[in-house]
């Protein structure tokens, strides 16, 4: 079950941050990563395949060796797959970020070297539009550094359309939950949760007839926090970092089934954000 929802995921600043990461000791020339704009139709294989051979070689495969194509397309498909950063499909135009195998080399060292040497990756950036009840969001914004938000607003645009169910993200087992775990005749949560739901309409439409700021105030404070929100939301990978370590066993369903989750769908989740605990569990 889904409970939240990411649209729009956009990552940035790739090739800025890889550069000024080799910054400290003048090593630009070791770089061997591409990056840029490519056309759908005429990605660039031809970078693609030079980044691909120098990770197999210096993964000991002699380019003579008849098993060396093998190895070579295993890597040329698996940095075309992880390199596309954004799509425009419209335009036929992708960003790509395809890492070399010294660049990663000299990330991960510095990964592994704790925050205050992988400044980096406060620099490659994530956009994404979240949808969420409250009370996820509430949780959201213990993170505030290196994190901004902009959110559909509840206190201009609450009472511009009728309030319903469909408004709030309930767990489909709360309305099997029973009033009294003795007596199940006494019902479940099915009623009193609609009974929430219709006061807050009839103080929607109250105020509505009246105009009378009161009737919207007791609306804000008996909304429940399950209502939901959209927010589009900047942050970067070293606060992904923190987020995944932190989140990943948490008690919400929110969290680990779904912003876990999406993690993991960035470019170079594995390598970057999630390298120092896929090192610790092997």
């Amino acid at each position: 079950m889904n409970h939240l929802k990411f649209e729009n995921t956009r990552v940035y600043n790739f090739a800025g941050a890889f550069y000024g990461m080799r910054n400290p000791k003048n090593s630009w020339h070791l770089g061997d990563s591409v990056f840029g704009l490519r056309n759908f139709r005429e990605m660039g294989f031809d970078e693609t395949n030079e980044v691909a051979k120098d990770w197999t070689i210096q993964d000991g495969y002699n380019p003579d060796d008849e098993s060396f194509e093998e190895h070579f397309l295993e890597r040329e498909n698996w940095i075309e797959e992880n390199g596309i950063l954004n799509l425009n499909p419209i335009q036929q135009i992708a960003e790509v970020a395809y890492i070399g195998p010294k660049d990663m080399k000299l990330a991960q060292t510095l990964i592994r070297g704790g925050s205050e040497h992988r400044k980096f990756l406060r620099q490659i950036f994530v956009s994404v539009d979240i949808t969420a009840p409250l009370f996820w969001y509430k949780e959201f914004d213990t993170y505030k550094v290196g994190t901004v938000a902009n959110s559909t607003s509840t206190m201009h645009k609450i009472a511009s359309a009728p309030i319903t169910l469909n408004n709030f993200k309930f767990d489909s087992d709360l309305f099997d939950l029973p009033l009294n775990p003795k007596d199940a005749n006494e019902g479940n949560f099915v009623d009193a949760v609609s009974d929430i739901i219709n006061a807050c309409e009839k103080l929607r439409q109250l105020y509505l007839s009246t105009n009378d700021s009161r009737y919207w105030k007791a609306l804000i404070e008996i909304l429940p926090e399950s209502w939901v929100q959209k927010r589009t939301i900047t942050m970067n990978y070293e606060n992904l970092i923190s987020m995944y370590h932190q989140r990943k066993s948490h008690k919400l369903p929110e969290w680990r089934e779904d912003f876990v989750e999406w993690v993991k769908t960035l470019p170079y989740a594995n390598e970057l954000i999630l390298y120092n605990d896929i090192c610790a569990d092997s």
